[in-house]
């Protein structure tokens, strides 16, 4: 996915790529509800909130904090909640309920340099959204090599709940909110 607008954008609202990302795919679960789904034994249960989980690396391993309500917060909140969640992860002091209740997963190997990942889902979740590096990249444009700042993002589900189409639309969903965003929105 091309970052480049949003490389700019980013810029003058002083937020980092993943408020961008959890905004555009809170977005985007709305439009594709099944994703934000969980396995509750043989059951299927369509979650109403949007519980968005991101992985935070500590020194003994992963955590997941969940930002609640994911779709009610702008773009300054999303940036505000992911700085809380990932500082109270690394000082050890989320509660229970910080990693409770979450529906999706942001996961960010990128942040490591990896150009992407396999995400595992978080049971009992059905899905979850690797962020491989962001970074200059040579691309064609019009026929012309030109650098653009890019990443790969990589989606893990369940196939017996979602299948491969569905899921590829959420991915081109996301794409599209993230390539075109509107600046002015919150």
């Amino acid at each position: 996915m091309d970052f480049s607008r949003i490389a700019a954008i980013r810029e003058r609202k002083k937020t980092s790529y993943l408020s961008f990302i959890i905004k555009a795919v809170a977005e985007s679960l709305k439009a594709f509800p099944i994703l934000n789904a969980s396995v509750d034994g043989d059951s299927v249960v369509y979650h109403t909130q949007i519980n968005i989980g991101v992985a935070v690396a500590l020194e003994t391993g992963l955590i997941v904090p969940v930002i609640k309500q994911a779709d009610h917060l702008d773009l300054a909140g999303v940036g505000q909640c992911v700085a809380d969640l990932a500082a109270r992860a690394r000082s050890k002091h989320l509660s229970p309920d910080d990693v409770a209740g979450g529906t999706f997963t942001v996961t960010n190997p990128g942040a490591f340099g990896a150009l992407s990942g396999t995400p595992i889902i978080n049971q009992p979740q059905v899905a979850i959204l690797g962020i491989g590096s962001i970074e200059k990249r040579p691309v064609v444009v019009n026929d012309a090599v030109v650098p653009r700042i890019t990443a790969v993002l990589t989606l893990g589900f369940d196939h017996r709940i979602i299948d491969g189409a569905v899921a590829d639309q959420f991915m081109a969903q996301v794409k599209r909110a993230l390539e075109n965003w509107d600046e002015n929105r919150a």
